[in-house]
């Protein structure tokens, strides 16, 4: 029998069609609760077929212990930055993943954390809660300027949305399709510390790599109006997190909204956590009962397939 490491928590506590299909593969199936470390990886490398993962740091070290056992690694999701890729196509290990299923519902987040900050939600549903009846004034977000790094599908969502609202598209990427402007109605920027200076709100949709980490750091962070506003949906690495502590405790910024840290979950200790300019939510940008059915069905869709000889929905390293 197949013996499969299932580590998403999104998958195993959200409903749906997914358990069946998984009952219905007649694997071998055992439950961590995810993400985990490199450490706890390496102790239970070795003794399964696959992994059905999520965050999990699938390094090069974890990839060797796990042969020659391991046939397949099938990836909850679209981030592929805590797999070590090349060491697993190295080894013939196929990475598959779920790119199409969670563009939806990460665009909305990111509104969500948008207008939960220019209407100070989060303090205002506070006070109600504690009896107390105090009114903040917020801002609108009509004619605003939102500068969007990286249209890929989510990228894309999050324009159509922020025409909806009335707010003046730009974005930067090196891909560029001519649909984003004549579609679209995106401004393109060519240069990222350009769109930096015209943006009230950046929003954060790129992959991570070792060209975009930090990409805001503390020079990129002086360039921004002192009423910025950072969304951040995608890696909590494109962050300097020191950066923007130091950028946000003297007002640099407005706020940092986001839905990913350096750290996941973050210590008690975490420098961000406390801040009055900060939301962070628990990396649940994706998390909604369609996203979760989508992106579970299509990961294990594409571990039966692969298992049974077909060609997966996506695969990452095709050689």
């Amino acid at each position: 029998m197949t013996r499969v490491l299932l580590t998403t928590t999104s998958f195993q506590d959200t409903p749906g069609v997914h358990h069946d299909l998984l009952k219905k593969a007649g694997f071998e199936v055992v439950n961590e609760r995810g993400p985990l470390t490199e450490a706890r990886m390496l102790e239970l490398a070795g003794q399964f077929d696959a992994f059905l993962c999520g965050d999990d740091a699938i390094t090069r070290a974890v990839i060797q212990k796990s042969l020659p056992r391991l046939r397949v690694i099938s990836k909850y999701g679209i981030g592929l930055d805590k797999i070590d890729v090349k060491s697993a196509t190295e080894f013939k290990i196929p990475v598959l993943f779920t790119p199409g299923v969670n563009h939806t519902t990460v665009a909305e987040h990111t509104f969500c954390l948008l207008l939960a900050a220019v209407r100070h939600l989060i303090p205002e549903a506070n006070f109600v809660a504690k009896g107390q009846w105090k009114r903040l004034t917020g801002h609108e977000i009509l004619g605003k300027t939102i500068g969007i790094v990286g249209l890929g599908r989510i990228g894309k969502e999050v324009a159509i949305r922020a025409r909806a609202f009335g707010l003046n598209v730009i974005g930067y990427d090196i891909y560029w399709p001519d649909t984003l402007t004549t579609e679209l109605g995106v401004r393109r920027y060519t240069d990222l510390n350009e769109l930096l200076k015209a943006s009230d709100v950046i929003s954060l949709h790129t992959n991570l790599t070792a060209e975009t980490k930090h990409m805001i750091n503390a020079n990129s962070l002086k360039l921004l109006r002192k009423d910025a506003i950072i969304l951040n949906c995608a890696r909590g690495e494109l962050v300097e997190t020191a950066a923007m502590v130091e950028a946000l405790k003297a007002n640099q910024i407005a706020a940092y909204c986001t839905d990913v840290l350096d750290v996941e979950p973050p210590p008690p200790n975490h420098p961000l956590l406390g801040l009055p300019n900060v939301i962070i939510t628990p990396h649940i940008g994706s998390r909604t009962y369609e996203s979760v059915q989508r992106q579970a069905t299509c990961a294990l869709e594409n571990l039966t397939l692969f298992l049974s000889g077909k060609k997966p929905h996506a695969q990452a390293n095709l050689n």
